[in-house]
């Protein structure tokens, strides 16, 4: 047996289980652990007569991670039937554990994820350390898969259906004091020590102790699928599952298939439809889309793939932030949560105070949530200053500046703001499509300048983009990248164009569903199909919230800078009926009353009934397929571009970015992994297909047709 798992029996007869894979940071389901589980089990069933019981635990800072991704990643159709008797035997692992005969007991000193959980899930009795660092739960659906090491067939029996759901379907994570009160765990302690101590006591008190489910006579809490009640129940939960998922992402709807077959049969049936579950979804292309991108290339980019490498990580101190509106606000309040110090500047006092009063109230709802104490609060809201006068900017090692896109106006709030700090602080723009480069030319050190493109709501969205300008220096850039990890975001770095990538990119995803519109598709049609494409919004919908006069300020203004470059605005079907909207009809958007849609005081948004009259034709009605197709094709072509034009550096950015950015459909992995799994070959004819129909915008890029031609993938 190797070292994986040490084997140690102590004076009362008690044997520790230590898992400690050689060579990794954190333990995980690879065919090592598999190899001493095996030993560890077979030399527990030897020695049976003569032990007490079983510890199990780890010696890494975390308990255990869970699945090997780098092997799961891998197994595809060819390797089913071998993977499904691997996991079965993983299982039978598990299960000999646990009628063993003799108490065993987790002794969990950190994070216990996926099969790190389903490992716990095998023991009598839970013990945890009360750290609230440390977590437990099954997150597998949010890689597309979900938990196949007995997590279904065991969280159904202990908690029943409708509490052991949310657990399941939505990865919900818990600390140990919830776990506690959730059923999870039987114990708290302090250390280490005492979390050992724990567990040889409930050893010793238990000698004959079975798990609940192999009682005679055991009944899962709240009954079965036959009960009255529960089947209530499940005769609404797929529909509202679809409504979530619309059909594009598998896993949810394999998990509740599980748990509710399996809850009708006996434990080893259940733990059969549970792994013929597992191994469909890991096999399948949506689990690869998604540990892809969800892991491998989200490690890749916050390892720093992105970052200028040999230039020491710095930390931002103090931060000037000039306009207190929804963003400058946001930004003021994700990085005074940071522990970062903050001066929100705007240019009336009622507006800077307003600008914290909504600090405040967010982090007013954490407190009623019970996620921070009130000493906390206060803390937090004491770093942000609210002010009027440049003076206070006195010291800030970075400056962004959120006003209005307005180029003029961005650059007077800039030059004045640099003035105070001096030439040793950075200064960026959380502009969202003017050019870094041009914005550079306001401070007389445009190395020090860049992009740091924030997304609305800025505590929600996870993601930032940062904007390399031509001058700006490797340093600033490392400096970008180091403060939005300190604020806890994603970083995706681009280099600098017209719109960027994401804004670039959104910007086709509206465009396309107006331009649909405009062609007289009908309009529930678009919004529809959009989110069974796995757009989590319609085209329409989120133009409604961009604001229309917003995308016409921002055309007539890229217009203007083209025309000084001697270029043309390369027109869209989308501008004239955006027009239409505003000039004829007056509907701007959301903020001003209605737009696509109305907005009843009191009442649901529902579209604007007239822009049937005004824009439906019977004869402009298109098939379903291709009203997704178009939303996502044209988003991948953009990316393409950008990847073509050097305004993306690598796969990983783009396909983060994509999702965490805009919210492209995220079952595909992103706007680059979308084209691979679709198939570089394919996604071309499709594409020249769309293009015949539709408008050369679909035309594919030349770097697209070259990849097809090589066989190649992004």
């Amino acid at each position: 047996m190797t070292d994986a798992i040490r084997y140690e029996k102590g004076q009362d007869q008690i044997v520790v289980l230590t898992i400690d894979m050689p060579g990794q940071s954190a333990n995980t389901m690879n065919a090592v652990y598999r190899d001493a589980m095996a030993g560890a089990v077979a030399r527990l069933q030897d020695e049976q007569e003569s032990i007490a019981g079983v510890i199990i635990t780890s010696a890494k800072k975390t308990f255990f991670a869970g699945g090997d991704l780098n092997e799961l990643i891998k197994v595809g159709k060819p390797e089913a039937k071998a993977f499904y008797a691997m996991v079965l035997t993983l299982k039978g692992q598990l299960r000999a554990l646990e009628t063993l005969g003799k108490p065993v007991v987790a002794a969990i000193n950190g994070a216990a994820l996926g099969g790190g959980w389903e490992i716990c899930l095998a023991c009598h009795h839970r013990i945890a350390i009360d750290d609230k660092a440390l977590q437990i739960g099954l997150p597998e659906v949010t890689l597309g898969l979900l938990p196949g090491g007995g997590g279904v067939v065991r969280m159904v029996r202990m908690l029943g259906l409708e509490k052991a759901l949310p657990y399941l379907l939505e990865g919900k994570k818990v600390r140990p004091q919830q776990a506690l009160q959730a059923g999870l765990i039987d114990e708290l302690a302090t250390d280490r020590d005492e979390l050992l101590g724990k567990a040889r006591a409930w050893i010793l008190a238990n000698p004959a102790v079975k798990q609940p489910w192999d009682v005679r006579g055991y009944q899962i809490p709240g009954g079965t699928p036959a009960n009255p009640k529960v089947a209530q129940m499940l005769a609404i939960a797929p529909s509202i599952l679809r409504a979530k998922t619309q059909g594009c992402f598998p896993a949810p709807e394999k998990i509740l298939c599980a748990a509710v077959e399996g809850a009708q049969v006996d434990f080893d049936t259940a733990q059969l439809i549970e792994t013929r579950y597992f191994t469909e979804l890991t096999t399948g292309q949506v689990a690869k889309n998604m540990i892809g991108t969800f892991w491998f290339q989200l490690n890749e980019i916050n390892a720093g793939g992105s970052r200028p490498q040999g230039i020491p990580t710095q930390t931002t101190n103090k931060l000037g932030v000039l306009g207190a509106g929804m963003m400058g606000a946001g930004i003021a309040y994700v990085s005074a949560v940071a522990g970062i110090d903050v001066v929100l500047k705007d240019i009336s006092r009622e507006a800077a105070e307003k600008g914290k009063a909504h600090c405040a109230a967010l982090l007013e709802k954490k407190v009623a949530r019970g996620q921070l104490s009130s000493e906390q609060r206060d803390a937090t809201l004491a770093r942000i200053l609210p002010t009027v006068e440049d003076a206070d900017l006195d010291g800030c090692d970075l400056i962004i500046e959120a006003v209005f896109e307005d180029r003029e106006l961005k650059a007077k709030v800039s030059k004045a703001a640099q003035r105070v700090v001096g030439a040793g602080a950075v200064i960026a723009s959380n502009t969202s499509t003017l050019p870094i480069t041009g914005l550079a030319t306001a401070v007389p050190n445009p190395d020090k300048f860049i992009g740091l493109h924030f997304f609305s709501p800025v505590e929600k969205m996870p993601l930032v983009e940062i904007i390399k300008g031509t001058h700006t220096s490797d340093e600033t850039l490392a400096r970008g990248f180091d403060f939005v990890l300190q604020i806890k975001k994603t970083p995706i770095v681009v280099n600098d164009s017209r719109g960027f990538f994401t804004s670039r990119v959104f910007g086709t995803f509206t465009n396309e569903g107006i331009a649909m519109l405009g062609e007289g598709v009908a309009a529930p049609m678009i919004e529809t199909e959009a989110r069974k494409a796995g757009m989590p919004v319609g085209p329409l919908a989120i133009s409604d919230e961009v604001s229309l006069s917003l995308m016409s300020h921002i055309r007539q203004q890229t217009a203007k800078d083209l025309q000084a470059e001697g270029k043309p605005l390369i027109k869209h079907p989308a501008f004239a009926v955006i027009d239409l909207l505003l000039n004829d009809y007056q509907r701007a958007g959301k903020a001003a009353g209605g737009g696509f849609y109305d907005y009843p005081v009191g009442g649901q948004k529902h579209l604007w009934p007239e822009l049937r009259t005004h824009f439906y034709k019977a004869d402009g009605q298109i098939s379903a397929q291709d009203v997704r197709d178009r939303l996502l094709f044209i988003q991948a072509i953009e990316t393409v571009r950008c990847v073509e034009e050097g305004v993306l550096q690598s796969t990983a950015d783009a396909n983060i970015g994509s999702i965490f950015g805009i919210g492209f459909a995220a079952w595909s992995g992103g706007a680059l992994q979308f084209i691979n799994q679709y198939g570089v070959q394919d996604f071309v004819a499709r594409a020249q297909y769309l293009a015949e129909q539709y408008g050369e915008r679909f035309t594919p890029p030349t770097l697209l047709l070259e990849k097809a031609r090589q066989g190649q993938l992004f």
